[in-house]
């Protein structure tokens, strides 16, 4: 083998595997999604609007909005130990939020990946 290949291979090894980590969230789509609340362990978080929320919601989500002030004051609210299903309308929001529930401890991240409209679409319940 090359000295240079040698180099990089033990450089890579000694590398710490955190460095590579993934996004410490469990991703998923709308049916495991509806199982995950089916079993009623885990804390729906829905980060949309207020009016969003009205207008139709999965049963038993907490909406606390991304946008509001004191966001990261509400979830520091809740129990970061317990399974938390984060989602808004497409993704995009709940996944800003999701640096916030990491940056306050959550240990158990759920991220709905396709939103609120993925859930509908799929043609889970919708509660308003």
């Amino acid at each position: 083998m090359h000295p240079m290949k040698t180099l990089l291979t033990t450089l890579l090894l000694l590398i710490p595997a955190f460095v590579f980590a993934a996004d410490p969230a469990k991703h998923v789509k709308a049916d495991e999604a509806a199982k995950i609340v089916a079993e009623g362990k885990t804390v729906i978080v829905d980060v949309r609007t207020a009016d969003e929320f009205k207008d139709g919601h999965i049963k038993g989500a907490k909406n606390i909005d991304i946008m509001s002030n004191d966001f990261e004051t509400q979830l520091t609210k809740l129990d970061k130990t317990q399974p938390t299903l984060v989602h808004c309308q497409a993704g995009g929001r709940s996944t800003r939020a999701l640096k916030v529930f990491e940056k306050l401890g959550f240990t158990n991240l759920i991220h709905l990946d396709e939103g609120f409209g993925g859930w509908q679409a799929a043609g889970k319940p919708v509660e308003k």
